[in-house]
């Protein structure tokens, strides 16, 4: 079994619930290409439902003989980052990034180092943000026969304190992943559920409550259906009324649809509805 990062131990059910409904976005479109040198393209627009839209270019240069990748982009923020990642090179199973980044109209600057390490039943991960603070998140994660145990912290150097630190158990079998997370200090816990029910049905549930906050803990159910090998579609909906369905078909080789809508099912008005598409092309 290979561990997953703490942020992943979720992954299944936050996956099923969150990706692959377009109505987020009026209209996505995202352009991937590569070179024969080796290094990819990806071109990404989205307009929001408020009428903004915003862009990104990205390139992406893989040396597989050094485990050396170099990632550049730019965005319609204006905001310039570069991406240094080194697999396997100092030692088995690390690998290390550096991150930097630049906003030319207020001249801001940002540094970030970060690190991987994985073994059989280990996953730890540390983050590094050099010149704010200097502050750092670590997490880690072991495992043994399918069960986690994962912890992670974040410390300010300059103030010589864990600003925030979250827990989390999980399963992961076969078919199926249950996990249970408590972030933000330990007051806010999520239980989730995953469970691939055969080669075309998906079915997932996630409860979040916040102690502190005083409400009702909060729930979300999706699922998953594989109409064909070229095809699916999902739903969801959540305890406030709100469902969502998408379908996601690829036209050609290279060409991907998916559209979406979400509705407030306790509203009658248009307003509350969102409507949204997404073309992928790839070549």
């Amino acid at each position: 079994m290979s561990i997953p990062a703490f942020a992943d131990i979720s992954k299944a059910s936050n996956d099923l619930l969150g990706k692959d409904f377009y109505h987020v976005s009026a209209a996505a479109f995202e352009l991937k290409s590569n070179t024969p040198n080796g290094v990819a393209f990806k071109t990404t627009a989205k307009a929001t439902h408020d009428g903004t839209t915003a862009g990104a270019v990205e390139g992406k240069w893989t040396d597989k003989k050094s485990g050396t990748v170099i990632t550049q982009s730019w965005n319609t923020l204006n905001a310039l980052d570069i991406k240094a990642e080194l697999t396997d090179t100092l030692v088995k199973g690390m690998k290390a990034e550096i991150l930097g980044s630049y906003l030319p109209a207020s001249q801001a600057s940002g540094a970030k180092f970060n690190l991987h390490f994985k073994q059989p039943n280990f996953h730890a991960r540390a983050f590094v943000d050099v010149l704010k603070g200097p502050t750092a998140n670590v997490d880690a994660v072991i495992g043994q026969d399918g069960f986690l145990v994962g912890a992670s912290a974040g410390y300010d150097v300059n103030k010589a304190a864990i600003t925030n630190y979250s827990a989390a158990v999980g399963y992961v079998g076969p078919n199926y992943t249950a996990s249970v997370t408590a972030a933000n200090n330990l007051s806010i816990y999520s239980a989730a559920y995953y469970h691939k029910v055969n080669s075309q049905v998906e079915a997932g549930a996630k409860a979040t409550w916040d102690s502190k906050g005083g409400k009702n803990p909060s729930l979300e159910v999706a699922s998953k259906y594989r109409i064909d090998p070229l095809s699916f579609t999902k739903a969801k909906i959540n305890d406030r009324g709100i469902a969502a369905a998408s379908y996601n078909v690829l036209l050609r080789p290279g060409v991907t649809l998916g559209i979406g809508a979400s509705f407030d099912t306790q509203k009658a008005d248009l307003g509350s509805h969102k409507i949204g598409y997404s073309l992928t092309f790839e070549g």
